[in-house]
């Protein structure tokens, strides 16, 4: 008894590391976002000197997660879920690097302007930032009801994504001199849209969490 209550514990630990990363992801995302809406290089500068705390995290994750399989030797459901806690964390993990691409490219449009108003790129992180969250939330209650919406959602931001790559095209033929930046955007889109997937395979995990079995989320 005293042995699981100690492992119960060490799980717990486990889960509140990976909520952190998920908030830490969410509040790069957003300011990732600001920094390219307002070309500002010093907030793009935060977000990427930020993220040694989220490469921290999931060390953390890993060190406790091998302490657990070595002094417990888990099986089974026990098992999947520090195999899941990994594979969360370096979904997570990638999700950070994402934003911080979006920062750099603040950093390469320093001393610009923005071709056009910001819309679908914002909506898409605005999305994103909600799968994020849901993610999570369906791993640390094992919901595969919010696992599997992760699909559906993840649908209206490829739609967004293409919707911007098709507006973008367009205000290329209009405005060749403006190319340069148009396909930065595309790049930017392109990184948000890569984070959403990531998403998905976090409700992927999820899900084989709970059933031992593992579906593709990403059709």
């Amino acid at each position: 008894m005293i042995r699981r209550k100690e492992f119960d514990q060490e799980l717990e630990e486990l889960r509140i590391l990976l909520r952190q990363m998920g908030e830490h992801v969410g509040k790069a995302l957003d300011g990732a976002i600001e920094s390219l809406r307002t070309l500002d290089a010093e907030k793009a500068q935060v977000i990427i000197k930020n993220d040694a705390n989220l490469n921290a995290l999931e060390d953390k994750i890993m060190e406790l997660g091998s302490k657990l399989i070595i002094t417990q030797q888990p099986v089974a459901k026990d098992l999947r879920r520090i195999i899941v806690a990994f594979k969360i964390s370096s979904d997570l993990e990638r999700m950070g690097d994402l934003a911080l691409d979006v920062a750099k490219v603040t950093l390469r449009m320093e001393g610009q302007e923005l071709i056009k108003p910001l819309v679908d790129i914002p909506r898409m992180a605005e999305i994103v930032k909600e799968m994020i969250d849901e993610s999570i939330e369906s791993f640390l209650k094992e919901n595969t009801d919010l696992a599997y919406k992760m699909a559906q959602t993840d649908d209206q931001v490829d739609q967004l994504y293409s919707h911007m790559i098709g507006d973008l095209y367009s205000f290329m033929t209009s405005h060749p001199n403006q190319a340069s930046q148009a396909m930065l955007l595309m790049l930017v889109g392109r990184y948000i849209e890569r984070i959403g997937d990531h998403a998905t395979n976090i409700g992927e995990s999820t899900v084989y969490l709970v059933t031992g079995k593992r579906p593709d989320l990403n059709q």
